[in-house]
């Protein structure tokens, strides 16, 4: 299951319950581990495994890392080749939980499952949506899963896109 994380929100808890369902292990890749400190990618690769490894003890018990794995992955920026890229940084894995029509596409390229989770609210608590409100000064907290929020204040998650803005 690939994401960014940026920052972990109630849609992507929705998703890995979803795949957790699906599957009898799930691999979360942390895309984009290279970049931090920018508006697209506020959260180093190591908060973002931290928010999550929280969020799923919280959420699964201390024993969710039998089922899940949290891997950074750096991009390549070369989509024909990424699975490939993947099965070289991965424990072995025969599909994807994706939305994502380019993610679909190469899986199944590669001869993969690709199982699309159902959509919640995702106009309404994207990380995209979040990092904007925070830009507003917008409420933004409720698309947050509350295990993990005061981390992200300690974080000075939101300071640091207001920062970031100023600065971009």
């Amino acid at each position: 299951m690939p994401g960014r994380f940026q920052p972990p929100h109630r849609g992507h808890l929705h998703v890995i319950e979803f795949a957790l369902d699906h599957a009898e292990e799930v691999i979360i890749v942390i895309g984009s581990a290279q970049d931090s400190h920018s508006l697209k990618n506020p959260l180093t690769a190591g908060e973002r495994w931290m928010l999550l490894d929280k969020l799923l003890r919280k959420r699964l018990g201390d024993d969710y890392c039998k089922r899940v794995k949290i891997v950074p992955v750096p991009d390549i920026n070369m989509n024909k080749v990424w699975v490939q890229y993947l099965r070289l940084l991965l424990p072995y894995f025969d599909g994807v939980v994706t939305r994502n029509p380019l993610v679909s596409m190469l899986f199944e390229d590669m001869g993969l499952a690709v199982i699309r989770q159902p959509l919640i609210n995702r106009n309404k608590c994207s990380g995209t949506e979040i990092r904007n409100r925070i830009v507003k000064g917008e409420d933004w907290t409720e698309c947050v899963p509350e295990e993990i929020l005061e981390d992200l204040k300690k974080l000075g998650f939101e300071e640091r896109i207001k920062r970031l803005m100023e600065d971009g």
